[in-house]
């Protein structure tokens, strides 16, 4: 098996992703957020759900906006030589247990973003290029519990 090659510079990599806001803010006139794709595609699946019922006039923005970051993942990836097959995990934690946390997680943010009206990314990104208050207010506690939680989560890995 051939060895990866090194992570992205991470100055170059948000300058990009900067770019990349910028651009969706000049082409589709929105910023960039996640969670708005899943509830324009449940919204379809149970139009008669109150909580989607805004979805339904949503245009297809968002689930394009997804689309191109799975693929963009993909092509990241095959650039870099990460992809393959296989799950990410520590030592001390088996594939299932793996999954299911991070199946756990991903019910734990959509929830949270369907509570919070929106995702980190649209938040974070989109409300901090806007300069709203609220955004970066978010960021600041994001980035202060990451560095909290930080030596938690690398003992996990050992």
């Amino acid at each position: 098996m051939t060895q990866p090659r090194s992570y992205a510079n991470p100055y170059a990599a948000g300058t990009a992703l900067g770019l990349v806001l910028l651009a969706s803010f000049a082409v589709a006139g929105r910023g960039l957020g996640a969670s708005g794709a899943f509830a324009w595609m449940a919204a379809r699946a149970a139009p008669a759900n109150p909580y989607f019922e805004r979805y339904l006039t949503a245009d297809v923005w968002l689930v394009a906006e997804i689309a191109g970051v799975i693929a963009g993942g993909f092509l990241s990836a095959a650039l870099a030589g990460r992809l393959r097959r296989g799950v990410e995990r520590g030592p001390r934690i088996g594939v299932r247990a793996r999954l299911a946390c991070a199946f756990g997680g991903g019910v734990a943010m959509g929830i949270g973003a369907a509570l919070a009206r929106g995702c980190t990314s649209g938040l974070a990104l989109s409300g901090g290029a806007l300069l709203s208050v609220g955004s970066w207010a978010f960021i600041l506690a994001a980035f202060a519990a990451g560095f909290a939680l930080a030596p938690a989560t690398r003992r996990a890995w050992r």
